[in-house]
């Protein structure tokens, strides 16, 4: 796991407590992580989009990774 800090402008974190409160999400630093999971995916699909080839690597990786997991 990684630790990130990060600065949020104001209207920026206004916001984004706005939503996490909607939505039932109890911290802003889990509505925080929620949103970076969400953008991180998004941009994931465009480059899988983009590049149809990098997606089977990755879907590879993945396999392989699970695999190795349900042996464990």
């Amino acid at each position: 796991m990684v630790r990130i800090e990060i600065d949020l402008p104001d209207d920026l974190r206004d916001d984004l407590q706005t939503v996490a409160g909607a939505l039932g999400i109890p911290t802003l630093s889990e509505a925080a992580l929620i949103a970076l999971a969400d953008w991180t995916a998004r941009r994931k699909a465009e480059i899988d989009d983009k590049n149809p080839g990098q997606r089977y690597f990755v879907n590879e990786a993945l396999d392989e990774l699970i695999g190795k997991q349900s042996k464990k």
